[in-house]
C-alpha cells in the first residue's frame, strides 16, 4: 500500500506541475475573474513545494506548522474566487480575509483550536456551498462565465468529498497504517481528479 500511495502522490505532483505550466502559458488570456484560478493553483503549488524542499533540503522533517497557513490561504483565495464570481458584495471579501487572519493569529498565537481539522471541515463545506450555487448557474445559463464550467465541477467534487473523508477518518479511533495509507491514497486520488479538471480547462481555453 506504500508504494501504490507514492506512485499516487508522485503522479499528483507531475499533474500540478502541468497545471502550473499550462497555466502560466494561458495566463495572459485569462480575465480578472478567471486569474483567481491559477492563483489558487500556484498557492496549492507553493505549499507542495516547501513540503517537499523543507525536508530535504533544510532537514526540517516537520512541517505541520504550514498546515494552519495552508488551510487559511486555501479558504481566502477560493472563498474570493467564487465571491466575485457570483458577483457577490466587497464585504464577503472582508469577512473572508478576517476569518483566515483570525485563525491564522488564533493558531499561531494561542495554539486555538488545538485540532485544525476542525476549521479545515469548515471551510471546506463554505466552499462547497459557495462552489455548489456557482455551478448552479453555470448549468443554467444564468452566469456567462462558463469556461470554468469543467473546474468548478471538479472544485465541488473534490472538496463535497473530502469533507466527507475527513469525518469518516476521524470517526475510526484506531487507524491502521495500511488504513492510513488508503485515506490518504483516496485524497491524493481526488486531487488529482480536480488537477485533471484544471488540466482540461486551460487546455481548452482559446483567446
Amino acid at each position: 500500500m506504500t508504494d501504490f500511495f507514492k506512485a499516487i502522490l508522485f503522479l499528483n505532483y507531475a499533474l500540478l506541475l502541468s497545471v502550473i505550466l499550462l497555466g502560466a502559458a494561458k495566463y495572459r488570456i485569462l480575465d480578472n475573474k478567471e486569474k483567481q484560478y491559477f492563483h489558487c493553483i500556484a498557492f496549492l503549488f507553493l505549499i507542495e513545494l516547501l513540503n517537499l524542499v523543507l525536508p530535504y533540503v533544510f532537514n526540517l522533517n516537520d512541517t505541520s506548522f504550514l498546515y494552519p497557513l495552508y488551510i487559511a490561504g486555501e479558504f481566502f483565495l477560493v472563498t474570493a474566487l467564487f465571491i466575485r464570481k457570483l458577483n457577490l458584495s466587497k464585504y464577503f471579501l472582508g469577512i473572508t480575509v478576517l476569518l483566515a487572519c483570525g485563525f491564522m493569529i488564533s493558531k499561531y498565537v494561542f495554539n486555538y483550536p488545538f485540532n485544525s481539522d476542525i476549521v479545515k471541515v469548515i471551510s471546506n463545506i463554505i466552499i462547497i456551498c459557495l462552489s455548489g450555487f456557482a455551478l448552479i448557474r453555470e448549468i443554467r445559463g444564468v452566469s456567462a462565465q462558463n469556461r470554468f464550467l469543467f473546474a468548478d465541477a471538479g472544485i465541488f467534487f473534490y472538496y463535497s468529498v473530502s469533507v466527507f473523508i475527513f469525518i469518516i477518518q476521524h470517526q475510526i479511533a484506531d487507524l491502521s497504517e495500511n488504513d492510513y495509507y488508503i485515506i490518504l491514497s483516496a485524497n491524493n486520488i481526488l486531487s488529482g481528479i480536480l488537477y485533471c479538471s484544471f488540466l482540461y480547462t486551460f487546455t481548452k481555453l482559446k483567446k
